[in-house]
């Protein structure tokens, strides 16, 4: 039953869209492999609207959170995706971070829409990602001594695995069972994230929900701008130094 009360919705749909991104992120660390996501919680996960801007984040990791919109950019240039599609990227010329945070995104469909109403994504610290050191850190001269780069590409077609693309990844990295593990750990967690939303549309509405999360979006435009301008007018500069006698 749908509940047409609009009384206090604003902080209701705020908070609906961050729990939904918060128990994405408990799924991921409960069904993961490695200790790098069960025990030191190194994902994020978030919602965002049919346009791919952000409506809500969990409570994780503010360097994944910046990036990741930049990567849910990429994977919806490349692909159209379905119900059931699942894209990984790692790639840090497609909004990545480091290669071993991959990326997952999904659409979120409701009812006999043909296109999606929402998007889910999370980003995981996979404890190795190949390349020529374990843990895939090292003290590299070029990317590709740091491990496997992925573009945007379908590791789930339609609710299936895409084998050959698993199969590839898990032939470049030192704990393929891990991986698998961590990786499918990823997609669940974006399932569940479909979940919760199709059931808050089937409470609320569409109409009310993507008014709600609309919303919530130009109110994150209009603090941001607020902020921005209390900056004085002026030159900005930093810089920085890193070397290494490797």
């Amino acid at each position: 039953m749908r509940n047409n009360s609009s009384l206090g919705d604003g902080e209701v749909f705020r908070n609906l869209f961050v729990s939904i991104a918060e128990e994405m992120g408990a799924v991921l660390r409960r069904t993961a492999f490695s200790a790098n996501i069960k025990e030191r919680r190194d994902y994020s996960c978030a919602v965002y609207d049919a346009e791919g801007q952000t409506i809500a984040m969990g409570d994780h990791m503010p360097v994944h959170l910046g990036a990741m919109p930049l990567s849910v950019r990429h994977v919806l240039d490349a692909f159209q995706l379905g119900p059931g599609d699942v894209v990984i990227v790692n790639d840090p010329f497609r909004g990545g971070t480091h290669l071993p945070d991959i990326t997952a995104v999904s659409a979120v469909f409701v009812g006999r829409r043909g296109k999606p109403e929402f998007y889910v994504a999370n980003r995981a610290h996979h404890a190795d990602v190949g390349g020529m050191s374990p843990g895939s850190m090292p003290l590299a001269r070029e990317i590709y001594q740091e491990g496997i780069r992925i573009p945007p590409v379908l590791l789930m077609k339609a609710g299936k695995v895409q084998a050959d693309v698993m199969n590839v990844i898990l032939a470049n990295v030192r704990t393929p069972e891990e991986r698998q593990g961590d990786l499918l750990a990823q997609v669940m967690a974006n399932r569940r994230g479909e979940e919760r939303l199709r059931e808050m549309v089937e409470r609320y509405g569409i109409a009310r929900t993507r008014k709600n999360s609309t919303e919530l979006v130009n109110y994150s435009e209009r603090v941001t701008r607020d902020m921005l301008r209390q900056i004085p007018d002026g030159d900005y500069r930093f810089e920085d130094f890193w070397t290494t006698t490797a």
